[in-house]
């Protein structure tokens, strides 16, 4: 029994050593050479500062840029609090919040249909895409808000539209903090020409 115990004891120290330390180790370095980028989390610099990460969405609120879809997520966008809401498409909060939603977008684009992705929030509630639909029922407002031409805003729109993923996975999309930072990268060559 004495014998049987330690090789028991013996085979837990083993692969706890293995599978919890050496293995995850040699992963994460085999991650860091073959993809630094991504082991690192696909974080965005601008002017030599972290401003964000591809893969986490992040709120924007001021009216001259592209804003991403709602979060529930905290006090939205928090990455400790990932999750969706759990509200039923029954439930009155939910239902309220929608509607007062799309009645402010649709004061800054009257007439047009709001899309959906505008009104509700992925399952993550990090999610950091929005539909090219969504990216350009918001052209209005940033066009008057930056003096832009709605023509340039759809064409930046366009060229930062990512197709479906091996051509049959999802949905087209369009990471709003890229998008963000090339708009801001139009309008400061505006603002010098």
């Amino acid at each position: 029994m004495l014998k049987q115990l330690k090789v028991a004891f013996s085979m837990t120290i083993v692969t706890t050593i293995l599978c919890g330390i050496i293995y995850p180790l040699a992963v994460t370095a085999a991650a860091k050479i073959l993809f630094p980028g991504r082991a690192s989390g696909s974080l965005v610099s601008a002017n030599g500062k972290i401003i964000g990460s591809k893969l986490i969405g992040q709120s924007f609120s001021s009216p001259r840029y592209f804003h991403s879809r709602p979060s529930s997520a905290g006090n939205g966008y928090d990455p400790l609090a990932s999750g969706g809401s759990n509200l039923g498409p029954t439930n009155r909060q939910l239902s309220d919040r929608i509607q007062a939603d799309a009645a402010k977008l649709r004061t800054e684009n009257p007439g047009a249909p709001v899309p959906l992705d505008l009104l509700t929030a992925s399952a993550s509630g990090l999610d950091p895409d929005i539909s090219p639909e969504a990216a350009n029922f918001q052209v209005p407002r940033i066009a008057k808000a930056r003096s832009i031409s709605e023509p340039e805003l759809r064409s930046l729109i366009q060229m930062h539209t990512l197709g479906r993923q091996f051509g049959i996975f999802g949905e087209p999309r369009v990471n709003v903090l890229e998008l963000n930072l090339a708009l801001d990268a139009i309008h400061s060559r505006h603002l010098t020409n």
